[in-house]
């Protein structure tokens, strides 16, 4: 069978998940677009997509719309969870590589480069940032409770999903296009345990991903609570659930 060969242009669509986030946004935006206009992302835009937020989030964003940046606002019906916010913008990006990221940019927007670097030899059609390979990257850490749970999480998702990555859950992802329709058309959790909902996806689907050392730093605010926390181990059950019930539809 011929290799499919894949033109690897520099177009970018960035997607942040945004709930209640008016007082992290500004900077989030100026941080980003500064990187853009001195990047050799070319096109490039940003999708704000709303999960349901009671402040100015949208206002926000639409400002910087107004002010000529590349900057798109989507609306979720509703407050749907990060999943449901992430899964929208990764459909409506129109970039032939997609990046999602946090809106407090725990891990800087520069080190996509990094996750750049590992696909640009057209193997690999996945990159995640991860912070388990190299902790001396991490320069504010989580407290010690979070920090020791997400081991148990990747722990645990590594037996329940077979995935052998070593964390699943830094909000810093790159997917090439076709492996982002691909796998986002089928994801199905709106919640916590999307992130290993999709990197399974995206494996199943024969996607080859590379796991890179990015710098993170924690940053107060975090809307992971315990609870939504403890549901993630239950969505590793629901995953490999939905895929022996053929749910995923390859």
């Amino acid at each position: 069978m011929a290799q499919r060969i894949y033109r690897l242009s520099r177009s970018l669509s960035i997607i942040i998940p945004a709930y209640n986030e008016e007082n992290r946004l500004p900077s989030t935006l100026l941080q980003v677009t500064d990187y853009l206009e001195q990047s050799e992302w070319r096109p490039a835009e940003i999708l704000v997509v709303d999960d349901g937020s009671s402040d100015s989030t949208v206002q926000v964003a639409e400002q910087y719309a107004k002010r000529g940046f590349a900057v798109r606002v989507l609306r979720n019906p509703g407050n749907r969870g990060k999943g449901f916010a992430v899964r929208h913008g990764m459909q409506e990006g129109t970039g032939e590589w997609l990046l999602f990221t946090d809106a407090d940019l725990s891990t800087p927007i520069a080190e996509i480069e990094k996750l750049w670097a590992a696909v640009r030899d057209g193997q690999a059609a996945v990159a995640i940032g991860s912070r388990a390979l190299d902790r001396s990257l991490i320069g504010v850490r989580q407290p010690l409770f979070r920090e020791r749970a997400g081991q148990i999480f990747n722990w645990v998702m590594q037996r329940v999903l077979g995935l052998r990555l070593s964390d699943t859950q830094c909000g810093f992802k790159l997917f090439r296009q076709d492996a982002a329709r691909a796998v986002f058309e089928r994801q199905k959790l709106d919640r916590f345990g999307f992130d290993a909902e999709a990197l399974f996806l995206a494996q199943k689907l024969g996607f080859k991903i590379r796991e890179i050392p990015v710098r993170w730093n924690d940053v107060a605010g975090s809307k992971v609570s315990i609870t939504s926390g403890a549901r993630g181990f239950l969505d590793l059950l629901r995953v490999r659930l939905n895929d022996l019930r053929g749910i995923y539809r390859l």
